[in-house]
């Protein structure tokens, strides 16, 4: 059984930065992929950004693409996100999300409980 829990999120200022990240265990020997996702009140979860096993490619949804950058870090088991330049419209809750999956920017099977970002204009 996978087990991811994200930390990090808090309240940020239109233009500030926030570091999230993930910490992962079970899943022994399983090399998936990572991503994070989004939900903003009253909107469908979306996905934000995705990397591979390896972290050789990343890939992000073009509303973050420029600001945000995900990495991870598999001798810790954790994934990060680091957003800069946030917006308000970034404000949401967010989801670490592994386990096999079609595409890298599919949804997985595994989530964490999730982190609440709120961006003040």
């Amino acid at each position: 059984q996978v087990h991811l829990v994200e930390s990090g999120g808090g309240l940020a200022q239109t233009g500030g930065s926030l570091r999230l990240s993930c910490a992962h265990s079970g899943g022994t020997g399983s090399k998936y992929g990572m991503a994070w996702f989004r939900q903003a009140p009253g909107k469908e979860r979306e996905f934000v950004a995705a990397i591979t096993w390896s972290g050789s490619t990343t890939i992000y949804a073009d509303s973050v693409k420029g600001r945000f950058t995900i990495s991870r870090d598999n001798a810790k088991s954790e994934l990060y996100l680091q957003m800069n330049t946030l917006k308000p419209e970034d404000t949401a809750v967010y989801y670490c999300n592994t386990g096999p999956g079609p595409t890298l920017d599919a949804p997985r099977p595994y989530w964490g409980q999730g982190t609440q970002v709120t961006v003040s204009s």
